[in-house]
Formats: C-alpha cells, structure tokens, sequence
C-alpha cells in the first residue's frame, strides 16, 4: 500500500512538472491541463481508487493556499480597492447563493431549498489561479489582478459561512434563517479579523527575534494552521482567519524581515503553492469519473444537464448584474468624488499650515497628520491614473472561474441527505465548464480589450525616482558621512572618501561595485552601511504607507535593497 502511495505521489508530480512546462509554452491554463491529465488517468488499468476526505482539503490545504496567496498581496493594493472586492466577495457571494438555492429548488423541486442554496454556496466563490496565471502572461493591469486575488482570498469565508448555515438547516428540526445567517457571517469576520491578526503579528515579531532560516521557515509552515484551527474552534471563519495572518505577515514582513527571511519565504510558498494546487486540479480530474457513477443511481443525464446549464447561466448572470453597480459607480460617481476629496484635502492641509505645535508631542501629531495627508492625495491620484474602465469591469466578469473552494467544500454536505450525489457531480461539473469557458476564452478577451501597459522606461524611472527618494531620506534622517561616529569616534578619513565615492551612491543606485579600501576599514563601513540600509528601509516603509507609486515598484526597491543587503551580509 505505502509503495502504491509513494508512486502515486511521485506520478502525480511528473504530471504537474510537465503539465506547468507545457501550459508556460502553449498559453493553456496549467489548471485545465491538470483537470484533463486527471480524468485521462483515472480511465488507466490498474489505476488505484483514491478518496479524498474533503475535511482534509478545507482544513490541510485550503489554509497553506490562501495564505500563500494572502503573504504576497499588497496592503496598500486591498485597501485601495475593498470597496469592490468586499462586494463582490460578500454581498454578491450571498446573493448568488440565496438566488441559485431559490431557482434550482422551484425547477428541481426533489432538491430541497437548504440543500439548493448548499449547491449555490459552493459554486459562488471564484478562483483567481488561472484568471491571475492568464494575466500575468498576458499584461493584465496591476489593479484588475488585485481586485480578481482579493475577490478569491475573501470570498471563501462568505461562501463556507453560508454553506455551514445550509448545511444545518438540512436536519428536520432546523429552518434556513437570514437573520442566523447575518449574525453567523458578523461573528465569522469579526472573529476571523481578530484571530488573523493576532496570529500574524505574534509570529511576525517572533519570527524577527530568530536568526535561523530553518525555524523561521518552519515557524511559517505554522501560521495559516495556527490561525485556521483557533477560529474554527470560536466558529468564526478560519479561511478568513488566515487570510489576515497573512497579510499581516506580509505587511510586517517588509519591515522587520531580514533579506534572506524574505527570499526563503517567498521561495518556499511559492513552491508549497503549486504543489498543492496543481495537486487539487489534478484530484479533480481523477475523481470525476467516480463521482459520475456515484450520481447514476439518484438521477438522469438530462436533469444533470439541466441542473449543470442552469447553475452556469446564472453564474454568468449574477456575475455581470453584480458588476453594474460598481461600473456605474465607477464611472458617474468617480469624478465628483475625487473632486470633492481634492477640496477636503486642501482644506485639511490649510488647518495643518495654520497649526504651531506647542511641544514634541503635538509635533508627532502634526506629522502623523501629514502623512495621512500625502497618502489621501496619493489614492486620489492613484484613482485618477488606474481608473477600472468598463473593459476592466467586463474582464473581472468573465473571469468567474471555480475551483479548489467548490469542489473540496461540496463534499462536506452529510452523506445521505437526498440528491446529495447530484448536487456534488453538478458542482464538480460546473468547477470544470467554469474553468474550460472561462480559461480558454479570457486570453482572447483580455487581448481585445487592449490595455495599455506601463513602458520599460516609466517602470525604471519610477525605481529610480522612489531609490533616490529613499536614499535621500536616509541621508536627511542621518546626517553626512563627516558627521558619523562610532562609539564616540569619527569614522577614519579615507573611509569616509571611499564610502561618499562608492557605496553611499551604490547604496542608492544599486551598484555593484561596492569594495573597501582597508582590511582594518571594514566594521566601520559594515556599520555605517548598515545605519543606511535601515534608514532607507525605513525611509521605504514610510514611502509604501502612503502609497504615491505602484506596488510593483515598492516590490522591485525592497528587492534591490534586499540585493544590496545580502552583498553586504549586514545581517
């Protein structure tokens, strides 16, 4: 049994290996290629049947996934756009899944309503893998890619909030209740939001504290268990839970991390990530071929067709109703609103020019205020200059693709309960057309909607514009280099040559040729160098809370200094 185990794993993860080489040479979504080598491998003589708990995919896989997800998305990007992700990821979800409980009860009345809106809970929330994979490729616009990341991470717990509420009302004493649903999703993100957060600062700060790789590493193989199983417990939403730990992570990460906790990180969860959804693509396949008999007994092709047809077509509908408000809103109200915060800002600055702080405390304030300042014109700029126009609004539209949520969670309702069979071979189904309609065609949309994308040349300006910012913080924060001391010393002459020619502009342009002069030199330049990198990387944070460039180039400076500090070995 173990051997069959062990070459199961292993063919599994040839097949993955291959199906990623070939997706990245032929454009094909590597999700679709799993899902087909799946159901190609279950039809091979001598193949094993495997059985899933899906238990273990919501409680052992699901959380390593969303927080892989979650430690990589910008801060500054989710609260740009929460008015639109919360949307789409909690009303729309809700309304999606009441709509399609309602309609599939009244044409399918052997399907009760509970378990109907079971049906519509699981098939609600997206999955932004291969939407995000077709994207990157492609040249989707940075906010179109956050808002479909963000829109998957969330919308999770909004769909396992109502699934549990439907699946309790499918014992003979429960009855479906809105108001048991309000207060059960209040509690699963208040509860979640705490817990997150919690979780991820704790770790954070602790992971700080270690210099040692291997514990750091494995301390956030920990996190999204160590945030998922607590929540649960409170029964708030542990997806939710985790999905915090990680942005709190990643947020906390850019500051306190050294450079190589960062790279190791970011290596490894990227790596955790593609096996374990290459994996559940691949379980998909495998599994659809049992599942199709398991559902024979219970029910016919035609009500399977129509089940599956009706389910899609209002997925599709939902999807693009959901998306008028935001459209409108986007682009009738956009204006005036930007307008009007212009003025409030400019009133706002006025009081703050008319201020004299009256001591260091009242300083600090008038600081604080500043920069709240600087970052309320900063989102008004950023609305201006990355607007979501109604192509953007059409391709978050039809990028409604299912996934790994729908099919794990489908198979947590009870075993037995009448229909049961149909309705997991439906949402099994309507995961697979979703990712076949929609993976296959969104390439040829996003073509046709012709975004325009950001130069080389503007992407490299925008780097070095913010690298000489940072630098010239840090140098304002420490002084010159003649003013420097170590230990009550001044630095050596020569050494202070040397570092005004060479490293203090290779700190701030990223140059390579960094070299000291003097053997006995040395731990002075190390501990200089070091006072600036932190200045800067200080200097960075402050920059990236305001948010007046993109996210891709706060990414690409943290990684030049990352570079720079690794060359360095200053920590």
């Amino acid at each position: 049994m173990e051997h069959q185990f062990l070459l199961v794993a292993g063919a599994g993860l040839a097949i993955m290996i291959t199906a990623s080489v070939f997706a990245r040479r032929t454009g094909v979504a590597a999700p679709l290629l799993l899902v087909g080598l799946g159901i190609a491998a279950s039809y091979l003589p001598g193949t094993p049947a495997i059985h899933i708990e899906p238990e273990f995919i919501l409680a052992g896989v699901l959380p390593p996934l969303l927080y892989a997800s979650a430690v990589q998305l910008p801060v500054l990007d989710v609260r740009r756009n929460l008015a639109l992700i919360s949307w789409q990821s909690v009303v729309m979800v809700i309304v999606s899944a009441l709509t399609i409980g309602a309609l599939v009860h009244a044409v399918f009345p052997g399907i009760s309503f509970a378990l109907a809106t079971a049906l519509g809970a699981v098939v609600s929330p997206t999955d932004a893998v291969a939407a995000t994979a077709i994207g990157h490729r492609i040249g989707l616009p940075p906010r179109l890619m956050t808002v479909l990341e963000g829109e998957s991470l969330v919308n999770d717990a909004s769909a396992l909030v109502v699934l549990r509420t439907a699946i309790a009302a499918l014992s003979a004493s429960a009855g479906f209740s809105f108001g048991d649903t309000a207060l059960d999703f209040g509690w699963a993100v208040v509860g979640a939001v705490v817990i997150g957060f919690l979780v991820g600062w704790v770790t954070a700060l602790l992971r700080q504290r270690l210099d040692d790789p291997v514990l750091n590493t494995t301390i956030s193989f920990a996190v999204p268990f160590l945030a998922y199983f607590p929540a649960e417990e409170a029964h708030a939403s542990g997806v939710l839970a985790v999905v915090m730990a990680g942005l709190v992570t990643g947020a906390v990460g850019s500051k306190r991390f050294s450079a190589r906790d960062r790279q190791t990180q970011a290596t490894t969860w990227t790596t955790i990530n593609f096996i374990l959804e290459s994996a559940v693509f691949l379980a998909m396949g495998y599994q659809l071929p049992e599942l199709v008999d398991a559902a024979r007994a219970e029910t016919t092709t035609g009500e399977i067709t129509g089940l599956v047809l009706l389910v899609v077509g209002l997925l599709i509908v939902l999807r693009f109703v959901g998306l008028v408000w935001p459209a409108l809103r986007e682009r009738f109200g956009r204006p005036d609103r930007n307008e009007k915060a212009r003025v409030q800002l400019g009133q706002f600055e006025e009081k703050l020019d008319s201020m004299t702080p009256a001591g260091e405390r009242e300083e600090n304030r008038l600081a604080w205020a500043r920069r709240r300042l600087a970052r309320g014109r900063a989102d008004v700029e950023f609305e201006e200059r990355e607007p979501i126009t109604v192509r953007g609004f059409a391709v978050v539209g039809w990028a409604g693709m299912r996934g790994v949520v729908t099919v794990a969670a489908v198979q947590t309702i009870p075993a037995g309960t009448p229909q049961v069979d149909t309705v997991v071979l439906a949402a099994f189904l309507i995961a697979l057309i979703t990712l076949v309609l929609f993976g296959l065609t969104l390439p040829m949309v996003i073509a046709r909607m012709s975004f325009a994308a950001e130069s080389a040349e503007d992407k490299r300006d925008s780097v070095q514009s913010l690298l000489r910012r940072v630098g010239e913080d840090a140098i304002d924060t420490l002084g010159p280099l003649e003013e420097q001391t170590i230990g009550g010393e001044p630095l050596d002459p020569e050494l202070v040559t040397t570092m005004k020619d060479r490293i203090v502009p290779g700190i701030v342009s990223g140059s390579s040729q960094l070299r000291a002069t003097r053997p006995d030199s040395l731990e002075q330049m190390m501990i200089v160098q070091r006072r600036y990198l932190d200045a800067m990387r200080d200097a960075l944070g402050a920059e990236r809370s305001i948010g007046a460039y993109s996210s891709a180039t706060y990414r690409q400076v943290e990684s030049l200094l990352d570079a720079i500090e690794q060359r360095f070995g200053t920590r």
